[in-house]
């Protein structure tokens, strides 16, 4: 993860996490106040007393302040007014991405949008496309998609064979852009072990891909916890995406979970002030 400096203020539960993790016990109690630590994003392995002073230390600063983690904001445009999309992505200009989502009526029962339509916004935004391919055999289209404007393309690992997807991935970073791998909610944490060293984002599904406004999964939480320890243990770099029924009612459960890149479709696009919903989706 990465952290925000931050100053605390003197006798906060921040301060104290602070002491607790120069190595106070009695600091730690204090700040703890007794209250379960449930928060840890320390790897394991070498370091293991440091890693778990620094973990208690996380954890009590989130019990206090949360959104220190540098929370990224993807608002989805599969939610924005498509006779306006130039507008549309305009409005979300304080955001971290833009969320393209690719289906092709076969490996999810919807058609959405293609190559010209990143062709075409490629221009009008200087965020980084962050294009969710919801097709099968991702490796046909993976090259053209980069070509096409996209930063970051992340395939589905449900779908096409491990060596394809290792092929597409390889393809994608030959084009000098990010690649990420996807999993479905029936998909178990341990179906990223293949390409967990070779991408720079996973992304764990919350409702079942096809269709936007669907109802956040909240059964979801434990396989993000479970890939933020992978992702700590082998690819600290990585980052961990969450895509579905995100919004400011759930947002504080995938970032606690370990996420730090919220996918947010209806929840931004509906909102009155954009940018004050970005804001809230960060937690600020």
């Amino acid at each position: 993860m990465h952290w925000k400096p931050a100053g605390f203020p003197a006798g906060s539960l921040s301060e104290k996490a602070a002491a607790a993790d120069r190595g106070s016990d009695k600091a730690r109690a204090e700040a703890s106040g007794g209250a379960p630590l449930s928060v840890s994003y320390a790897p394991d392995g070498a370091g293991a007393t440091a890693a778990n002073s620094r973990s208690s230390c996380f954890a009590l600063i989130y019990q206090e302040m949360w959104c220190i983690v540098m929370v990224k904001i993807a608002p989805s445009i599969l939610s924005a007014d498509f006779a306006n999309l130039e507008r549309e992505i305009r409005r979300i200009e304080t955001a971290d991405y833009v969320h393209v989502d690719v289906m092709d009526g076969l490996f999810v029962p919807n058609i959405s949008i293609g190559i010209p339509v990143v062709q075409c916004i490629r221009p009008v935004t200087d965020l980084p496309l962050d294009v969710h391919l919801m097709i099968v055999e991702p490796i046909r289209y993976a090259e053209r998609f980069c070509d096409a404007g996209a930063d970051l393309v992340t395939v589905h690992v449900e779908s096409d064979s491990t060596e394809n997807l290792l092929s597409a991935i390889a393809k994608i970073h030959a084009k000098g852009k990010r690649s990420g791998v996807v999993l479905k909610p029936g998909t178990p944490a341990e179906a990223v072990l293949p390409f967990l060293k070779e991408v720079e984002l996973i992304l764990v599904m919350t409702v079942e891909p096809g269709f936007g406004g669907q109802s956040f999964m909240a059964d979801q939480m434990d396989k993000v916890r479970a890939i933020r320890q992978l992702i700590d243990r082998h690819n600290p770099g990585c980052e961990l995406e969450v895509d579905g029924g995100v919004g400011v009612d759930t947002c504080r459960a995938c970032i606690e979970a370990g996420a730090n890149v919220l996918v947010a479709g209806s929840a931004v696009y509906r909102a009155e002030n954009i940018p004050g919903r970005i804001r809230a989706l960060r937690g600020e």
